[in-house]
């Protein structure tokens, strides 16, 4: 197949992590890719990093510049398929796709739990529009059918998968050692863009319940939200026990010098990859039951699942597990089982190839 990828998010995170990805093993498997995404954007060069086709588009807002440099674009190639990611590079290809001879099928891909608006033009967009929905999971799914109408049989969960040769449980000391980091601290790990709904402050308020000194945080993640962190870490006192390690192009170190793996979110969330990355690495896991980490975790068996926004309930679970190594080595062991038996990037991989095909088949037998 000749597949498009479009973005028109100029953020950094899961979801443009995942498109590269899935380019990447679908292009293994001998499909032709392309990736559109504006030139500002931090996809644009990343793709460019990994050796992608990639064109730069003005789509990171709605209007006429994008759509035509859309529509032109799907003139002169011959895609079979567009997979769409954000709620602007959706629009401007459904619209673009107008009165082409042969379009490509449209699958919109939803990443995140925001609410849809209720109106008449998001349910032409996903009643008719898009011949396909895909949700990395099965809460976003029923969240599009319930708030649109949308038609089940065409919205289908695909959770995002990861590299499980690269992501492995590993030595803690030696990543300590490698990364300047403090053999005998207990270390709470958060890898996240830093953005509010990742619930960063409440991770820190939490610390802030703690009077053991030993027990620190290393957030490791840029993004909009770091110089809010950094002044709410100071006013807490907490300087010391924070680490901002910023933006990590290998997070796997990270991982392995954690105790915990904690992601607080209290909005926005699909199935983040963070949580399944810390899982394959056998990291015991404290996090809310927000968007889809519900169906990626489950509540004292392979994390501590507490409220979203309280800072106490997050403070309780980290001290428990703190205080409770076996309880620590039992959630880790039960979530790197889980994430080996559902998560793996070939199953993500032979799940879109055959949502492909089989939205490419529907509509040619039409």
């Amino acid at each position: 197949m000749k597949i498009l990828h479009t973005e028109s998010s100029c953020g950094w995170g899961g979801q443009e992590i995942r498109i590269l990805e899935e380019a990447q093993g679908l292009a293994r498997r001998g499909h032709d890719l392309l990736i559109a995404a504006p030139p500002e954007s931090r996809l644009y060069p990343e793709a460019q990093k990994r050796g992608f086709a990639v064109r730069a588009l003005p789509i990171a807002h709605k209007g006429f510049a994008g759509w035509r440099a859309l529509r032109n674009l799907l003139k002169a190639e011959a895609f079979d398929v567009v997979n769409t990611h954000s709620s602007t590079d959706s629009w401007l290809v459904a619209l673009a796709r107008i009165g082409l001879r042969n379009p490509p099928v449209q699958v919109r891909t939803r990443h995140i739990s925001a609410s849809i608006p209720n109106n008449l033009l998001s349910r032409w967009l996903y009643w008719g529009a898009v011949e396909q929905i895909v949700t990395t999971g099965e809460a976003l799914r029923r969240q599009i059918i319930e708030q649109t109408g949308a038609d089940p049989a065409r919205v289908i969960s695909v959770p995002t998968g990861i590299d499980l040769a690269r992501f492995c449980p590993g030595d803690r000391v030696m990543a300590r050692v490698r990364l300047g980091l403090a053999l005998d601290d207990f270390l709470v790990g958060i890898v996240a863009t830093l953005r509010s709904w990742k619930g960063h402050r409440y991770l820190l308020e939490a610390l802030a319940l703690i009077p053991e000194k030993r027990v620190k945080i290393v957030i490791v993640g840029a993004g909009p939200y770091e110089d809010t962190l950094r002044r709410q870490a100071t006013v807490l006192g907490l300087g010391a026990r924070v680490t901002m390690a910023g933006h990590q192009e290998d997070v796997v170190p990270w991982l392995h010098s954690f105790d915990v793996f904690a992601l607080p979110s209290y909005a926005n969330e699909g199935v983040p990859q963070a949580i399944l990355q810390a899982m394959a690495c056998a990291l015991a896991v404290v996090t809310t039951e927000v968007g889809g980490i519900g169906e990626a975790v489950r509540n004292a068996v392979t994390a501590l699942v507490v409220e979203a926004r309280n800072p106490s309930a997050l403070a309780a679970a980290i001290v428990q597990l703190r205080e409770d190594p076996a309880l620590r080595e039992r959630l880790g062991r039960a979530g790197n089982i889980e994430a080996k038996a559902r998560f793996s990037r070939d199953v993500m991989l032979q799940r879109m190839e055959a949502v492909f095909n089989a939205t490419l088949a529907s509509v040619r037998q039409r």
